[in-house]
């Protein structure tokens, strides 16, 4: 097969942490790792970033890996021997060398620990010896690790497993074997990322290699266990590491069995278990893989395809439970840098999409979900969406404010509140400051939730109402101005033909536009902003249009509302695209062939099994940004499985 190094695979272990790289087994990121661990905060550490493994039959070696070193100089031919690569419901790789060998390898991460299994084994030839030469580091992820005199190279040997501590104040690494061990202290110099290097980044690493390991893959498989020292891992070293690996698959295969698609699969990657910076432990839900945390508002966008949509009400609850007790002045933080770092609260729609999410939650469970705990949860989450609305309405951080014609104002120069938040140092790409589209539609679905028990905000809702109506269509173009009152001058109004006016029609539970300027919409926006993988996000005659999404930071950032595509909108379009054309079945399967199997194509394009972040304007819309993105699942799964799904 022609091996891919675009195309990636992720294991999560349900923590935060997870093991990542290429199909072609090329490191291409500062991210690709075999052992990368999450603290309970989520902060995360890379503790063996990947090996290089060799198989000598009769005198010849022949390689299983590949790396690439500066200034592009490729070490190993791995990559040119992988005859197959399959994705489900793990990473397995067959290599076939000129003799005729063939070997398995295999990866997988056990979910809820901070485990990495590696597996080999011979399927033709009668004998070969497999070594496996492990790279650490121990350093942040988002960091670069070079050759040091503090690196401790010590091992500690065992019975079926050795352990080394790179660091002091980093967690060191045991791995648990069938093979046989020997210490060869070595610094790796200058591997070179690739794609870190097409993005403007520093893309050169040294590594360590205490040593290496050995099998004789004649009839036994070659196991490895790779784990956290400080983690208990005791249970699975009495048994041995081919036992040991042989129950952890059994499990995994088991758990992994139960999803009913690959999707389905997909979604329980960003669903991890954290300790908030409160010290309360709960769930919440990763933006994306490799490079992104827990952020706000893709958690409460993401949280109705990866748990509502799912059936998943348990973890839906915790998730807006823990977040209940977040509000400040009316608002739901945005990310929270790290575990002692003070929240960000730079949105004015994450607030508003946790308003959303608490009702579909609450919908979903229905009325028929009594009892004290029940009852209890519904206030909580009641008292926060009212918490909200005050604060909008009294005015809050950033010039967030409800304004006397009932929409609500927001921004203040040289911040990024809305989705589409690119900022390039004191560069705010898109800063539209005034009254967004989008924004407007979430305030007003908000106000019309909150009626249901709190009759008070109903003039609220009847004057932003009107006032929406009046104020962004705009005659000349048949569809809705992107931004009113402009910069917070009156009158002033932005016509850029951008999709988050579809958000008037779909994906929100209520429709503010109907009838005919509805329709206009769905056309308009059908007409110059869909593609395959989802909406642009500029149309492409606008001035500012970028086609492609490459380069360096600066030139990535500046495309990436300026026509990108992102996928994650296909489900709002989707929802709005059936409003205004008869939601009954002959239209829903008509959209599930014109618009969600076209998507679909997108899991095996770069992160196998998942949708990425976003992709080319331009045709033939390649997919770029995270390769493995929350939103863009969730949106697809939601699709499926809600707006789809049979009336």
């Amino acid at each position: 097969m022609n091996a891919d190094a675009s195309r990636e695979w992720l294991e999560a272990d349900g923590l935060g942490g997870f093991a990542s790289g290429t199909v072609a087994g090329l490191r291409t990121r500062r991210y690709h790792a075999l052992l990368l661990t999450a603290a309970p905060s989520a902060e995360r550490m890379v503790l063996v970033n990947g090996f290089d493994a060799w198989v000598e039959t009769d005198g010849a070696r022949h390689e299983l890996s590949s790396q690439w070193y500066a200034p592009g100089v490729l070490g190993g031919n791995g990559a040119e021997n992988i005859e197959s690569f399959e994705s489900s419901p793990w990473p397995r790789w067959i290599y076939r060398f000129s003799d005729g060998t063939r070997i398995q390898q295999e990866i997988f991460v056990l979910q809820g620990a901070p485990v990495t299994c590696v597996a080999w084994k011979r399927l033709s030839c009668t004998h070969a010896t497999l070594t496996v030469r492990p790279f650490l580091s121990g350093r942040d992820y988002h960091a670069l690790h070079h050759r040091n005199p503090s690196f401790r190279f010590d091992a500690r040997t065992g019975s079926g497993r050795v352990a080394w501590q790179p660091y002091q104040d980093v967690p060191g690494v045991t791995a648990i074997h069938n093979g046989t061990y020997a210490h060869d202290p070595q610094w790796y110099l200058n591997f070179l990322y690739t794609a870190e290097q097409a993005r403007g980044l520093d893309c050169e690493e040294d590594l360590a290699a205490p040593g290496t390991l050995s099998w004789q893959l004649d009839d036994t498989e070659a196991d490895l266990i790779l784990v956290p020292t400080d983690h208990a891992a005791g249970g699975l070293a009495p048994c041995g590491a081919r036992a040991a690996v042989a129950q952890l698959r059994l499990g995994e295969q088991s758990r992994r069995a139960r999803f009913p698609s690959r999707l389905h699969a997909a979604a329980d990657a960003y669903i991890v278990r954290k300790t908030f910076a409160t010290g309360a432990p709960g769930k919440t839900l990763i933006a994306g893989y490799p490079w992104f945390t827990d952020w706000g508002r893709d958690t409460f966008i993401a949280l109705r395809g990866l748990c509502i949509a799912t059936g998943k009400l348990t973890e839906a609850r915790e998730i807006l439970i823990a977040w209940s007790a977040t509000v400040s002045e009316g608002m739901v933080p945005n990310r929270f840098p790290d575990q002692s770092g003070p929240p960000q609260f730079n949105s004015v729609d994450a607030s508003l999409w946790y308003v959303i999410a608490v009702q579909e939650y609450l919908s979903a469970i229905g009325p028929a979900a009594e009892g004290n705990a029940a009852s209890e949860d519904r206030q909580i989450l009641q008292a926060a969406v009212i918490k909200i609305l005050e604060g909008y309405s009294k005015g809050t951080r950033f010039g967030i404010r409800l304004d006397a014609d009932g929409l609500i104002a927001a921004g203040e120069a040289g911040v990024q509140l809305t989705w589409m938040d690119a900022k390039v140092g004191d560069w705010v790409v898109t800063p539209r400051i005034g009254k967004p589209v989008e924004i407007q539609a979430l305030w007003l679905n908000a106000l019309a939730f909150a009626v249901q028990f709190d009759p008070r905000w109903r003039s609220a809702l009847e004057r932003g109402q009107r006032s929406f109506r009046e104020r962004f269509w705009n005659a000349d173009r048949g569809c809705l101005f992107d931004v009113v009152d402009v910069d917070h001058r009156p009158g002033a109004d932005d016509p850029a033909l951008r999709p988050n006016q579809i958000f008037a029609v779909g994906g929100l539970p209520w429709s503010v536009l109907d009838g005919e300027p509805a329709r206009q919409v769905v056309a308009t926006v059908a007409k110059h902003l869909l593609t395959p993988a989802g909406l642009r996000s500029l149309a492409p005659e606008e001035l500012g249009y970028v086609g492609h999404y490459e380069g360096g930071v600066r030139q990535r950032d500046g495309a990436y509302h300026q026509g990108t595509v992102w996928p994650w909108l296909m489900g709002a379009f989707v929802e709005a695209w059936l409003r205004t054309h008869g939601d009954d079945t002959t239209a829903r399967v008509e959209a599930r062939e014109r618009f969600l199997d076209p998507l679909l194509a997108g899991l095996f394009s770069a992160g196998q099994g998942h949708l990425s972040e976003i992709a080319d304007g331009d045709s033939p819309h390649t997919a770029r940004g995270c390769p493995f993105q929350a939103w863009s699942v969730a949106e697809a799964l939601r699709l499926d499985r809600v707006v789809l799904s049979a009336p």
